[in-house]
């Protein structure tokens, strides 16, 4: 069985909120909510930079093939 602890809720605003203690914080700045029945799950999001998306790519196990890249047209000015 996980971890539990009772923790307060408060309003910040409109807004319901809970204060996560240490033991359980989250990577980042950002999280994902969602209902799960009665449950609330929070969860680290996952990271959205184009450089986070790279590094979780496998390398390619296929050769391509050549291309014909020629040289342009001479351009007179």
């Amino acid at each position: 069985m996980s971890e539990e602890r009772h923790v307060k809720l408060f309003r910040n605003g409109r807004n319901q909120a809970v204060r996560i203690p240490r033991e359980f914080e989250l990577p980042g700045e950002d999280a994902v909510m969602r209902r799960e029945g009665g449950r609330l799950v929070i969860e680290p999001a996952v990271p959205q930079s184009l450089l986070a998306l790279l590094a979780t790519l496998q390398p390619l196990d296929e050769d391509f093939p050549p291309f014909v890249d020629p040289l342009p047209d001479a351009v007179e000015l």
